[in-house]
């Protein structure tokens, strides 16, 4: 059986994944001309085969840069879902402070509780921090990460104490 760590690693590997291979896909020399990528029967139906020479290097010109371009994009777009996405989880992912809701009850702080968020991330109490008699329902909190390390803190709008957590999903 995998870790709660483990299993919540899983998802950032394969997001990470999918990040790259669009750079790999970049990173090769060899321009794709449509000819190649295209059947025969493909090409001369769409009636490429009475293009001439300079018509077909153009148009594989053009197609070359306009995939180049998409495809940058897309890494781009991935990798920033990826670095959303991944808030938390090691040192991995923006570092700016999340604002979200608890959903349900908060009862305080206690070493090992669970707080869900209503943006579904889960975050985990690390420390011995307290806040007795504190009973809000889905009040506004904010986690930010510490100046050093890979060290987040919740804090609760309306209470200047705060609790080190860590994110297990």
């Amino acid at each position: 059986m995998l870790s709660i760590r483990a299993r919540s690693l899983r998802p950032l590997a394969l997001s990470l994944a999918l990040v790259l291979m669009p750079m790999a896909v970049l990173a090769q020399d060899a321009p794709r001309l449509i000819e190649q990528e295209m059947t025969p029967e493909e090409f001369r139906a769409a009636g490429l085969d009475r293009l001439s020479p300079e018509q077909l290097a153009s148009l594989n010109a053009w197609l070359g840069r306009t995939l180049d371009v998409e495809t940058a994009k897309a890494a781009e777009t991935a990798r920033a879902e990826v670095k959303e996405a991944s808030r938390g989880f090691l040192s991995f992912g923006s570092t700016e402070p999340i604002v979200a809701r608890i959903q349900g009850e908060f009862r305080g702080f206690g070493k090992g509780r669970r707080y869900t968020l209503d943006n579904g991330h889960v975050w985990e109490q690390v420390d011995d921090a307290r806040l007795a008699g504190a009973r809000l329902d889905s009040p506004t909190v904010t986690i930010a990460p510490a100046v050093i390390g890979n060290v987040w803190y919740l804090s609760v709008e309306g209470y200047n104490t705060r609790a080190k957590v860590q994110r297990i999903e």
